[in-house]
């Protein structure tokens, strides 16, 4: 008898567990690194793993390198093999929190809060703040944000034969419906 009341309460308190986190394995995030009159350069990877934490606000993203799909196939090989290393670094990483977070009193009206974490590609880390905008949805949230990252905080080299049609500025589009 202790035996089944003990696994009721386990399963209990996981359930428990399960229902303060949010998540969803099938989040957007876009890429664009486009210079003026010359060919776009951008790509799309809709297989981003997103989970919030609902009483704390901690928010964690991860991005496999590979899943990014471009117009044109010889552009995610180089992006693949000579960028981003993907076979050495084969996913993206993003950990942090958004500021003031109250899953409560998101509505149902886009409202703009403030994410800060750690952004990690390439194999480096740097600091990431960042403006999202948070809004309730049937079933839990919506959240978009973008930002602009810079290749040489990442160690991401660009041949100089390249260097003038590939912007070291790349800005990043998320946009992920975390369910309950």
């Amino acid at each position: 008898m202790k035996k089944i009341v003990s696994l009721f309460f386990l399963s209990f308190t996981l359930f428990i567990q399960a229902q303060e986190q949010l998540s969803d394995s099938k989040g957007v995030i876009s890429f664009e690194a486009s210079v003026p009159f010359f060919e776009e350069v951008k790509a799309i990877n809709e297989e981003v793993i997103f989970s919030v934490e609902i009483k704390t606000g901690e928010i964690s993203c991860t991005v496999f390198i590979k899943d990014f799909k471009f117009k044109r196939d010889l552009m995610r090989t180089h992006f693949n093999e000579n960028y981003l290393e993907s076979d050495r670094y084969p996913k993206a990483t993003f950990i942090g929190r958004i500021d003031k977070f109250d899953y409560k009193f998101i509505s149902q009206t886009p409202t703009e809060y403030q994410i800060k974490g750690i952004l990690k590609i390439h194999g480096k880390s740097k600091p990431i703040i960042s403006k999202a905008w948070l809004k309730k949805i049937a079933k839990g949230i919506e959240i978009q944000s973008t930002f602009v990252v810079n290749t040489d905080d990442f160690n991401i080299e660009i041949p100089t034969i390249v260097a003038a049609k590939i912007s070291k500025k790349v800005s990043i589009h998320l946009k992920t419906s975390i369910l309950e």
